[in-house]
Formats: structure tokens, sequence, C-alpha cells
């Protein structure tokens, strides 16, 4: 076992296993990470500085040119609305599983997980079917009286992040509902017998302690959401298009990997300086309960 916040493996007795020994047994993972995922993005990063010839010019196109600094700009502001959205969404549900008992707590479980067993091309494509112009949601309208000509739902923005929020709901759901299963009910009976509100209990028991919860899930939906591909592929427009499409384009299309490793090398350096921004400012540390 691991003991937590520390980087040591233990034996079944109790005795704790040396450095070398567990850092052979940490070995075949870091080796298929390096393998998987760091190689293949120092390979795109030499691709997009190494040709056609040493040049930055791949990276000064990215900047450079407007229309891709809107699409870059445009990744950002839906990867950040769908995770607001997420949390505002995904927030009541999770903290609704927590305190749910018997069959209740069970059937609402089932809702958050059995998404996750279908593909996300299955739920894509459902959305679609549902934003049609002669689709479920303009009959509904139409139906009702509150409009009598069918709106253009598909092909737009909003159909975008509407089918992300509902793709990376859970991702935000089941985080926020592990950190709130760990807040014992007695200390919201307790704020109630000191005369807490409801909404201040909230606001100064559950909403704090809930934190690690609600930082993890937005991180996880967040960095899903800018490599996004199915769903803005198949439910947006070409003039709104996301960076995972224009990459995709720049390699199936244009055939001009040096530029989309470039594109990729841009959004990389921004995650990473995002990170580094979040950790400092935040304190990541301590919202997981490791501060030393």
């Amino acid at each position: 076992m691991i003991e937590a916040g520390r980087s040591h493996f233990w034996h079944s007795d109790g005795r704790r296993l040396s450095g070398l020994s567990t850092l052979l047994l940490l070995l075949p993972f870091f080796a298929i990470i390096a393998f998987v995922f760091v190689y293949p993005i120092l390979q795109l990063l030499v691709i997009s500085i190494l040709e056609p010839h040493p040049t930055l010019d791949n990276y000064a196109r990215v900047v450079e040119n407007p229309v891709h600094m809107r699409v870059l700009m445009r990744t950002l502001w839906t990867a950040t609305l769908v995770t607001a959205l997420s949390v505002i969404l995904g927030f009541p549900v999770a903290y609704y599983m927590s305190r749910a008992k018997g069959t209740v707590a069970a059937l609402v479980a089932v809702c958050v997980i059995l998404p996750l067993w279908s593909s996300v091309l299955v739920r894509t494509a459902a959305w679609s079917f549902l934003f049609q112009r002669n689709g479920l949601i303009n009959s509904a309208l139409m139906g009702l009286g509150l409009t009598s000509q069918p709106f253009k739902l598909l092909y737009a923005q909003s159909a975008v992040v509407i089918a992300m929020t509902h793709v990376l709901l859970p991702f935000m759901i089941l985080p926020i509902y592990g950190a709130l299963r760990s807040i014992p009910n007695d200390y919201e009976r307790a704020a109630a017998v000191l005369g807490a509100t409801r909404l201040r209990t909230f606001l100064e028991v559950i909403l704090p302690l809930s934190l690690p919860g609600v930082v993890s899930g937005s991180l996880l939906v967040f960095l899903t959401a800018l490599g996004f591909f199915i769903t803005p592929a198949l439910l947006g427009s070409p003039q709104e298009m996301m960076i995972s499409t224009l990459v995709s384009k720049q390699i199936r299309e244009v055939l001009d990997w040096p530029f989309a490793a470039a594109l990729v090398g841009v959004l990389t350096v921004f995650v990473t300086l995002l990170a580094i921004i979040f950790s400092k400012t935040l304190r990541f540390d301590r919202l997981m309960g490791n501060a030393s």
C-alpha cells in the first residue's frame, strides 16, 4: 500500500520498502507514461521547431494570425463555460447523492454513472437529433406555441457547449460527491444548533470543505474540454471551430504537420502556465489536505 501523501510502499506486515524497491515497483508505470505521453509531446514540439528547417515561424503564424488567436480564445472560453456550467449543475446532484440513502441513492448514482458506459459519439449523435430543425426541442417549442418558426440550434456554439456539458458532467459530479461524502452530517446539525441558517451552513461549512472535490472536478473538466474533438466537429459550425478541429484540419486536409504541432505546443504551454498559476494562487496542496 502507499502511505497517503508520501511516495513509499509498505509490506503487509507494516515494514516500509526501501527507496530503491519503491522506485523499481513504480518504474513500469513511469515507463508507460514516458512512452505514450511524454515522447509524443516532445516529438511534436521538435517537429514544430525543426521542420521544414530550424525556425520559429510556425509559432509566429499562430500568434500573428488573428484567426488562429480567435480559435484559441474560443477554445479557452468554451472550456471555461463548460466547466462553470458543470459546477452549477453538478454540485446539487453531488450533494443530493451524498445525502440520499438506499434505493434513491443507488438510482441517482446509476443515472450519473450510466452515461459513462456509452460512447461520446453516441451521446453527441443523440444531441444532434434533438437539435435538428424538426427535432424534439423545436417540435416541443412550436407545439407549446412559444415560437412559430424552428430555431437554428444545430451547428452553433450553444449546441457545442450544451452537449459538452452533458458529456463531461459526470467527471464533475463524482469528485464533488467524494468530497461531500467525507463531510460528517454532524457538522450541519451542529451549525443548525448554533443558529446558522441553511445558506450560512452551506457557505461557511459545506462549500469550504467540498472545495477539493470542486477543484479536482473543475481541472478534470476544463483540461478535457480543451481537447474535445467529436462534439465540436459534429455540432459546431466551421466558422466557430475549436483548436482540436483546426489541428485535425491541418493534419488531414492541409498536411501541414509543423503548424499543427505548433498549435499543440502553444496549447501545451498555456495549460502548463495555467496549472502553475493555479497551484501557486489557490495552494492546491492545502486544498487537498496535504499541507506540511
